[in-house]
């Protein structure tokens, strides 16, 4: 599926993803954390991601990627 831009819903704490062949996704940024096994730090850096660069947000939700970039952003802590 090919994606022309997402944005981020304040209101409903979501991602809305439009695509090239009109259809409308939404993405519940509560739902898709909701099985992630998440650090303060990580859960930051995902929050930040929704709010900075939502496309980026969807596509690891829709390839199944989310909890890789999580052991990622944990492994670039400073101990």
């Amino acid at each position: 599926m090919r994606f022309i831009y997402a944005t981020y819903n304040v209101l409903h704490n979501c991602i809305d993803v439009t695509t090239f062949d009109g259809y409308v996704l939404r993405i519940d940024c509560g739902k898709a954390e909701e099985g992630l096994k998440t650090t303060p730090c990580s859960e930051c850096a995902l929050n930040a991601l929704a709010i900075d660069n939502p496309l980026e947000y969807a596509t690891l939700y829709l390839d199944g990627c989310m909890q890789a970039r999580v052991y990622a952003e944990d492994s670039l802590e400073l101990w």
